[in-house]
């Protein structure tokens, strides 16, 4: 016996709601979440291909990969902004934008 797909069984199982009102409302809300990670996956991408180019220019004129001064204020700039959590997510997108220049 075969297990159904995610997408054919009923939004109610789906999304773990009581109600339709709610599944709906939660799907709905899924569907925004989707759309709001594909564009922050996006925008690191962006912050990659930039950080990139900086790599290189600094690395070209005889400078270090990393300027560990700038990393501590993007990782506090995180932090004030979204708390402990913060420096998490900063310390995880500055490791993505490290490349391997």
């Amino acid at each position: 016996m075969s297990t159904p797909t995610a997408t054919a069984l009923p939004r109610s199982e789906r999304t773990g709601a009581r109600t339709e009102e709610a599944a709906d409302l939660i799907g709905n809300a899924r569907e925004r979440i989707d759309s709001l990670d594909d564009r922050i996956i996006g925008l690191i991408q962006e912050r990659m291909a930039v950080s990139a180019v900086i790599q290189e220019a600094r690395v070209g004129s005889g400078g270090r990969r990393v300027n560990l001064s700038r990393e501590m204020e993007v990782l506090a700039h995180y932090r004030d902004a979204l708390g402990k959590p913060g420096t998490a997510l900063a310390m995880t997108m500055l490791e993505l934008c490290r490349g391997r220049i």
